[in-house]
């Protein structure tokens, strides 16, 4: 047996319970995960909220990202031993004391990553590394950057500065300070916004990495950037004529990178909190308030 969050019906954060379920077993090309930590996402309440793109079955686990230590192997995994300290993604249900996993969705975790990183990493990390390599970023550009002090948007203003480009980032008044520390050129989200972002900017803006819906891509209109250089994971792009660049398919090579940047000191994840799986329904609703700074981690 063991300790899942689930839900039977989609609704708020309250529909969320703690279980004990019947433990599953790998099946061929899988292992059994023994969870250290799980990140929370915004695509996590939209699935519980039964809004997002991707399907879910009810009942239903909850969890897109983890880490932990393999417990058991299925029929033909070659690439993992037990007892390895792994990162990685699954479709749902990573909030929970054990997880299956595909094996190929899993990297090993460096000795000196920090356990709660690690399980806030492969999603939005990968989230962000395939979203800024879409746009080709020199050091001649200066990108806008929505909601930069979010999971994505925090790591795809980083990935841009390594680049060399000159980076703007939306955030709170509460964030700012902290953007400013990221070597990123802070302004306040809101009505207005393209004004002081125009003011703000040495040159003109010429990328926009959207994580936050529609003012966003307005403003990056009314600046005249190039719609093919705009792109959202916050909302339609279609009416817009933009792209929506995401996560593609799960890679192990780019969750190796990931994690090489942040334990050489070249890429900081913020965590803004932490809960027990106890409190899974208190996380999201802290998660859903917004304002963050960073990640929101359920550490088991």
């Amino acid at each position: 047996m063991t300790l899942a969050a689930r839900f039977d019906r989609f609704g708020p954060a309250s529909v969320l319970t703690v279980a004990t379920v019947e433990r599953s077993h790998p099946g061929p090309g899988e292992v059994t995960v023994r969870v250290t930590a799980v990140g929370l996402n915004p695509v996590d309440y939209k699935m519980r909220e039964g809004t997002s793109r991707h399907s879910v079955m009810l009942p239903s686990g909850l969890g897109r990202e983890l880490a932990g230590t393999v417990d058991e192997l299925g029929d033909g995994v070659t690439t993992l031993q037990v007892g390895d300290e792994v990162f990685g993604t699954v479709h749902i249900g990573t909030l929970a004391d054990c997880v299956v996993v595909p094996a190929g969705n899993l990297a090993r975790k460096p000795a000196e990553l920090d356990w709660i990183v690690a399980g806030c990493l492969a999603l939005a990390g990968q989230t962000a590394y395939d979203s800024f390599a879409s746009q080709s970023v020199t050091p001649a550009d200066t990108v806008l950057v929505s909601a930069a002090a979010g999971g994505v948007g925090s790591i795809v203003a980083q990935l841009g500065i390594r680049a060399g480009a000159t980076v703007i980032g939306t955030a709170g008044r509460s964030n700012q300070a902290y953007l400013a520390s990221l070597g990123v050129i802070p302004v306040l989200y809101g009505p207005g916004l393209a004004d002081r972002v125009r003011a703000a900017a040495p040159t003109v803006v010429t990328v926009v990495f959207d994580h936050h819906g529609a003012e966003t891509i307005e403003a990056a209109l009314e600046l005249g950037v190039n719609r093919s250089r705009i792109n959202t994971i916050a909302t339609d792009p279609e009416p817009f004529g933009i792209r929506r660049v995401g996560r593609g398919a799960p890679s192990i090579r780019t969750l190796d990178r990931l994690a090489e940047l942040v334990v050489r000191g070249e890429l900081a994840i913020a965590i803004d909190s932490t809960y027990p799986l106890s409190e899974v329904v208190a996380a999201f609703e802290h998660l859903e308030r917004g304002h963050l700074r960073g990640k929101v981690v359920v550490v088991l």
